[in-house]
């Protein structure tokens, strides 16, 4: 069957608010540096008047991961609810701004646009505090059955599994790929959400309703509860899943069976911004793996796009990642 998208994302389309801040800060407001915490709008705004200076981008995780997609000239369309108002508006302009098919209708009423305020630490950690907003109301009436169809990968993101309107919608879009014969994708998104739904997510990769899974070395750990790397990934290797697992400065290591591929970090001159780094590692890895690249390959451009996002605030690439690729010397793995 051939494909009218490489990859359809389904996620939170949320707007960024980013601001550099101190631990000092993280210890006066009472959050927990380098997770992700849900807030209500009240809270929202109460941290956004605290954080002085502040940076505006769209976001979301899976968003972020199909704008990077783009980025490398795959063909790729998101799912996601946003509210007819002025950051609504922003999201769905910046979107389909770097070549994403995007056509989720947006609400008439309701909750306002979701926004994850991002407290950047100066060791480049964020800490996350999301509003999900009109992100709670993504239903399975959202869905394009023909569109996930025709995706070569569904890719869906953890954090959906909050909402329980887009938790069907994740399971049904899930329903609807494999029928047609693709595959899906998941990313783990967030320690914290993988100690929500711990034994969910398990449940979801052992009932094979995934077949690709994403997570960084703190997920995993939280995934199998354990501190040990390489106890955790033993028991990932149990799975039948392909798995991606960053390691951020340690690089990355692929799983698929008894095939174990290792590869490094991408070198940076500066680190000033962690957010996205996952969800750009996942757009490079997808970008190779819908080209029927070797896993290496494919773990490669994950690297180098997780490293070009990691030096600048906001987690879209601020460059074509395809001709990065190229001037890297990547373009036989694209």
């Amino acid at each position: 069957m051939s494909s009218s998208f490489d990859v359809l994302a389904l996620g939170n389309a949320i707007v960024d608010v980013l601001a550099p801040v101190d631990d000092a800060f993280l210890a006066a407001q009472g959050l927990r540096k380098g997770g992700m915490q849900l807030v209500d709008e009240a809270q929202a705004l109460a941290l956004y008047d605290a954080m002085g200076a502040t940076t505006i981008v769209s976001g979301g995780s899976a968003a972020n991961t199909v704008a990077g997609l783009a980025s490398f000239g795959a063909k790729a369309a998101f799912v996601g609810k946003v509210r007819d108002d002025e950051a609504g508006l922003a999201f769905t302009h910046d979107i389909k701004a770097v070549g994403v098919h995007f056509a989720t209708p947006a609400a008439s009423e309701g909750p306002s646009t979701a926004r994850c305020l991002v407290l950047v630490t100066p060791d480049g950690q964020r800490t996350m505090n999301t509003y999900l907003g009109a992100c709670q109301n993504l239903t399975v009436a959202d869905l394009d059955a023909e569109a996930i169809k025709g995706a070569q990968i569904l890719y869906l993101e953890g954090y959906l599994w909050d909402p329980p309107h887009a938790k069907q919608a994740f399971v049904e879009a899930a329903k609807i790929a494999h029928g047609a014969g693709r595959r899906v994708a998941l990313t783990l998104s967030d320690t914290f959400c993988v100690d929500r739904y711990r034994d969910e997510f398990l449940q979801l990769i052992r009932e094979n309703v995934v077949d690709i899974v994403f997570a960084n070395e703190s997920e995993l750990h939280a995934l199998y509860q354990t501190s040990d790397f390489d106890v955790a990934l033993a028991a990932l290797r149990q799975e039948k899943v392909l798995a991606a697992a960053t390691r951020s400065e340690k690089g990355a290591v692929i799983a698929q069976g008894g095939e174990i591929v290792s590869v490094p970090a991408a070198p940076i001159e500066k680190l000033v911004d962690t957010t996205g780094a996952g969800d750009l590692f996942a757009a490079g890895f997808l970008a190779g793996l819908t080209r029927g690249r070797p896993l290496d390959h494919c773990a490669r451009l994950g690297a180098l796009a997780a490293a070009e996002i990691i030096q600048h605030f906001g987690a879209r690439p601020e460059v074509d990642l395809a001709r990065l690729a190229e001037q890297s010397g990547y373009v036989h793995a694209l």
